[in-house]
């Protein structure tokens, strides 16, 4: 390299921690963020059609849950990073109202939809009311 651009770069790093931001923190973000567009893109430069196995199919049905699921449940049954201790807590009773809706309107539609009314009927005046 010639020294501009050396002297390009010490300048960037000095900007860079001056603002709050480390060199090494920003070039991973650009690298991570060129490995998701080339990793996605594999899809687009292919000339002939992808196909998945039966059972990669199958499963991809559950991860839009599984996902859900993974953030959802950590935050009812924990504050501060520790197990709640009470059961007085609203946060409990929105969750099983909300599966008790879901378990009556399991198949007749808009059930997810109905799951959070529901659960978000039981919580806010459980939460706000009496200051669960």
């Amino acid at each position: 390299m010639n020294a501009g651009w050396m002297d390009w770069f010490a300048r960037a790093a000095r900007a860079l921690d001056a603002a709050g931001l480390d060199a090494h923190t920003l070039l991973t973000f650009v690298l991570m963020g060129v490995l998701t567009m080339v990793a996605r893109s594999f899809f687009f430069m292919s000339d002939r059609e992808w196909t998945m196995p039966q059972w990669a199919q199958r499963g991809l049905h559950y991860a839009p849950i599984a996902a859900l699921t993974s953030v959802v449940v950590p935050e009812v049954v924990m504050t501060n990073g520790q197990f709640i201790d009470s059961l007085e807590d609203a946060r409990l009773a929105a969750m099983a109202a909300g599966a008790l809706y879901f378990f009556w309107r399991k198949g007749q539609g808009q059930a997810v939809l109905g799951t959070i009314v529901a659960g978000m009927a039981v919580y806010l005046p459980l939460h706000i009311g009496l200051g669960w």
